[in-house]
């Protein structure tokens, strides 16, 4: 692409991501505010309920962040002191400091280099004895092998419990993520496909679990504040353990209703932009966008992630994400790798060449602008500030 001055038409910074709000939204809060009853109650038990309705499951749990929930799953599965939990370091802080709060040793794997997703050899390699959980990380909306990760976690006799934060609406050989694992944890941060401003929910087709779940999202306590006071309910309650206060309010919950809604029109208008980008790429010579797996899948594109090829670049991953922020163009990075990270290095032992496609990628990985309402010339924009950089620092 060659390079020219910079267009007189971006004025307006595009930000990496924004929330899509009706007006539905706006009411279901205001009727929310005006019925007195903010925290959870009756708007999280809707919401719950459409959960179970899309992903076809039994049991869905609402909670205060995807965070919480990944705490409280595995909280539920058991894992504990002494425990070993194998996941990916190629995620956000959350995933492996969820292990950790448990009691337990997070366990890395490499990822796979082109798609960023958990490697399966990795995985099978550091199964041992103490060995509590397998948690898999669905990047950036894209589903992992979860026949093979199944087939491992049985012969293994361990739960998969999924970090699903970036895949509600992707979909595994035409099931959706959420109805296949053993437990799946979803995020509702405003960078996600839907949005309650903060929030989480974990799935699960095990009562047992789910039981555990909201008796620890609420204190241990046996009944909720709702049970207890709506319909002339008793005051009296018990606690049945120690617990944590990870609860969804009736507020967030209230957006999420009418999110769910539209949760598939937004996946279909992410795909939409991704097909813009992707044909874009193929013009632009110093970056390429993640790999596509090879096996059938709908992609929820929860972010557009590119790797950029350092080697044909006289510029880093950080000069570039300035340029792009001079050009009035937002971005982001994820992830760092988990195991380059001060605490699990110090703690853990975890060294610079353990893992080294999560190590490349961290060098090389930039996330663009990407939300359902972004318009067809917002990607232009973005795809000319791009070749823009590129072209003039080529080797």
């Amino acid at each position: 692409m060659t390079a020219k001055p910079l267009p007189a038409w971006r004025k307006e910074f595009l930000p990496l991501a924004r929330p899509t709000l009706g007006e539905e939204e706006i009411q279901e809060v205001v009727e929310t505010l005006r019925s007195g009853w903010l925290t959870t109650g009756p708007k999280v038990e809707r919401f719950e309920g459409r959960f179970k309705e899309y992903l076809g499951i039994q049991e869905a749990v609402a909670v205060s962040s995807g965070s919480a929930g990944l705490h409280l799953a595995l909280l539920a599965a058991g894992v504990g002191a002494g425990d070993e939990v194998i996941t990916t370091s190629m995620s956000f802080a959350a995933t492996a400091n969820a292990i950790v709060l448990c009691g337990a040793k997070p366990i890395f794997a490499d990822c796979d280099p082109d798609t960023l997703n958990i490697d399966l050899r990795g995985v099978e390699a550091r199964i041992t004895e103490k060995t509590k959980a397998i948690v898999p990380v669905h990047f950036a909306g894209q589903s992992c092998a979860m026949d093979e990760l199944m087939e491992i976690a049985r012969r293994r006799a361990v739960p998969l419990i999924e970090d699903a934060a970036h895949a509600l609406g992707t979909e595994y050989k035409g099931r959706k993520i959420g109805a296949l694992g053993d437990m799946a944890v979803f995020s509702f941060h405003p960078i996600k496909t839907i949005t309650t401003g903060e929030g989480g929910m974990v799935v699960t087709s095990n009562k047992e679990w789910a039981e555990r779940m909201r008796l620890l999202r609420f204190h241990g306590i046996s009944t909720s504040a709702w049970q207890r006071h709506a319909g002339g309910g008793s005051a009296q309650y018990s606690i049945q353990l120690p617990g944590f206060k990870y609860t969804m309010m009736d507020i967030q919950a209230a957006i999420g209703i009418h999110q769910m809604d539209k949760l598939d029109r937004f996946v279909e208008r992410r795909a939409a932009l991704a097909g813009l980008y992707c044909r874009a790429f193929k013009e632009i010579k110093g970056a390429r966008p993640l790999g596509l797996v090879s096996y059938p899948q709908r992609h929820a594109w929860h972010i557009f992630v590119v790797q950029l090829e350092l080697e044909k670049l006289t510029i880093d991953r950080d000069r570039f994400l300035d340029l792009l922020k001079e050009r009035n163009i937002g971005s982001g990075i994820h992830f760092p790798a988990l195991h380059l990270q001060p605490y699990y290095q110090e703690k853990w032992g975890y060294r610079s060449g353990d893992f080294p496609n999560a190590e490349r990628a961290s060098e090389r990985i930039v996330s663009l602008p990407l939300f359902p309402t972004m318009s067809e010339q917002d990607v232009q924009d973005v795809m000319w500030a791009v070749g823009e950089i590129l072209a003039r620092h080529l080797r």
